[in-house]
């Protein structure tokens, strides 16, 4: 059984889906620390042909809270001024009017809770998709807050049965090999090849939101480009 850990992100690239989709169960890591600056509440999406942010504002967020333990703010403004944004960015893409309604839906999702507007956020859009992942949420279950880094890793992937453990190729650095052998379980980072696809805009620009690509190349060519990556196991290079 194949099995990634990772924090839940606001519309996340393309790389972001291919974790997703390489596993047969992906824990949403919802008890963990918030980070300010990262990918949690915001992306970048093309916005006359420049990469822009788009940001959930947060209510009291503060690297001191869990993810987990943080509200959106409740006004709905922001939410109606995000979907006129992207709509106005991608009237003329060739997939809007395809993809639209479903970001809409998910931004107008009523919910105030970050992690709960994440998780379905994923959900949602693994189903569009066509993704069969299953999902785990770490707050409703495991009760390991206590262990932290590689040792809490090892216990959700004791408790899942998992046989494969597949990581993001940033987090090489984080984890010991032998140890997860010790345990039966491989260990494999997954490396994105940054694979162009057609954007509006000079050149090509990396590493957007998930809104763009769908926008662009729909959800039939975001599959493509799924499979578009190397898993790396002790600096070897499997391609898939």
């Amino acid at each position: 059984m194949k099995l990634a850990i990772m924090q839940p992100y606001f519309f996340p690239y393309i790389g972001y889906w291919q974790l997703l989709g390489s596993v047969d169960r992906f824990v949403i890591y919802d008890d963990v620390n918030y980070i300010k600056g990262g990918w949690v509440n915001r992306n970048r999406i093309l916005i006359n042909g420049k990469p822009s942010y788009i940001t959930a504002p947060l209510y009291q967020a503060s690297y001191k809270k869990r993810i987990c333990d943080i509200s959106l703010q409740s006004s709905p403004v922001w939410r109606e001024m995000m979907v006129t944004s992207i709509e106005n960015a991608y009237r003329k893409a060739p997939s809007f009017s395809e993809i639209f309604p479903v970001i809409e839906n998910i931004i107008y999702y009523e919910t105030c809770n970050l992690a709960d507007f994440l998780a379905h956020l994923l959900r949602t859009l693994a189903t569009f998709l066509g993704i069969n992942t299953e999902f785990t949420i770490t707050s409703r279950c495991y009760q390991n807050s206590h262990l932290t880094g590689q040792d809490r890793v090892l216990d959700i992937c004791k408790r899942e049965g998992a046989t494969t453990y597949i990581n993001p190729q940033g987090g090489q650095a984080l984890y010991d090999t032998e140890d997860f052998c010790r345990m039966g379980i491989d260990l494999h980072f997954i490396a994105m090849r940054h694979v162009p696809y057609t954007q509006r805009t000079t050149g090509f620009i990396p590493c957007l939101s998930v809104i763009d690509s769908l926008m662009e190349i729909g959800p039939r060519g975001v599959l493509k480009h799924l499979y578009e990556y190397d898993l790396i196991d002790n600096e070897n290079v499997h391609a898939q």
